[in-house]
């Protein structure tokens, strides 16, 4: 949906503003490729902190302790 969305909103600046529209079209992958590294580290800062959050609830999962709920 918001494929369909964008490229509906595409349409119309292209109605309206050709130039912008085709700068936006040309821009998009270059911003995208930008963003890649923070997308990343977004990424890896939570599989670090999920880590943790196992490695310190595990010795309170060993006595018995109940299964924190995923979520």
């Amino acid at each position: 949906m918001n494929t369909l969305f964008a490229l509906v909103a595409w349409c119309v600046l292209f109605v309206l503003c050709w130039p912008l529209a085709l700068l936006v079209l040309v821009l998009y992958p270059l911003v995208w490729l930008l963003l890649l590294p923070f997308r990343l580290v977004g990424i890896t800062f939570s599989a670090l902190f999920a880590f943790l959050h196992a490695v310190l609830m595990l010795p309170a999962r060993m006595l018995g302790g109940r299964p924190a709920v995923a979520g």
